[in-house]
């Protein structure tokens, strides 16, 4: 009877760690929720949200039904754990195959990158050129004051030029380069004489609402760093994923070494009895 409360005890030890793994996934929500890219388009940082909740739920559960012994309450855990890492799973190879493809260009004498919609594929692309959701996302970014900090942060120039700024602010705060505008402040240019046939050229406004909200290389720009921050959550999601995994295979065992061992004394008790 002590082995099999030992065996029980480890369990819920075992949940005890799986409900510690919920945190980086709900963390790593909160963390996109704070910022501007994320929140305006609002996809990735409330489904990790729930799935860290549901796994502390699901962990609270197991720690539960370890400690205090209650076989129907450990069999939902299994149950529900495999479903929600099968989940996870999946949300993790969803993250990376998005962002495997697309990345910003280099443009000569300047240390940030450029932005171009078409190097970039697959639904969250199509998401974001349609209108309504783009006038909604356009809105949401206008909104922020992360085109405003350049203002702040560089008046010069070849400062400018040499600053490691965002995607989004590089896509949507600034004419592309290769239109040929002259440096004012890092939201106001002077047009070339000859504007360009690139629309994005054309759709380029000095008035600080409208600046390249409305440009290929702003949805480009928002993208890219979608990417960027997806990229550094997936390597934490997939970490997790590997912690829970262990987490429920060690579970498993101790479950299955407890009902074997309960199994075993039953049938010793019985041969006693019929003796």
């Amino acid at each position: 009877m002590a082995t099999t409360n030992n065996n029980n005890i480890v369990v819920g030890c075992i949940n005890f760690t799986a409900m510690l793994l919920s945190i980086p996934i709900i963390a790593s929500g909160i963390w996109l929720s704070s910022h501007p890219d994320n929140l305006c388009v609002n996809i990735l940082q409330w489904p990790l949200i729930i799935i860290g909740v549901i796994v502390l739920v699901i962990s609270l559960a197991g720690v539960v039904a370890g400690f205090w012994r209650i076989s129907w309450l450990l069999i939902f855990y299994f149950v529900a754990m495999l479903a929600v890492i099968v989940l996870l799973g999946c949300l993790v190879g969803m993250v990376y195959w998005v962002t495997l493809k697309g990345s910003g260009h280099p443009e000569p004498s300047r240390t940030f990158l450029e932005y171009r919609l078409e190097d970039y594929s697959g639904g969250l692309r199509r998401w974001v050129q349609r209108n309504r959701k783009w006038d909604g996302i356009r809105s949401c970014l206008r909104s922020s004051s992360m085109c405003a900090e350049l203002n702040q942060n560089y008046r010069l120039a070849q400062d400018f030029f040499n600053a490691h700024i965002t995607p989004l602010q590089s896509g949507c705060c600034k004419p592309p380069t290769e239109c040929g505008h002259t440096f004012v402040n890092p939201t106001y240019w002077i047009s070339p004489i000859n504007m360009a046939a690139d629309m994005d050229c054309l759709q380029w406004s000095n008035d600080q609402t409208q600046l390249c909200y409305s440009c290929e290389s702003c949805k480009a720009g928002l993208l890219a760093n979608l990417y960027k921050e997806w990229r550094r959550v997936d390597i934490i999601l997939g970490i997790t994923l590997v912690g829970l995994i262990c987490v429920y295979l060690t579970g498993c065992c101790a479950f299955r070494r407890a009902k074997t061992r309960d199994l075993t004394r039953k049938y010793k008790q019985g041969s006693s009895n019929d003796s």
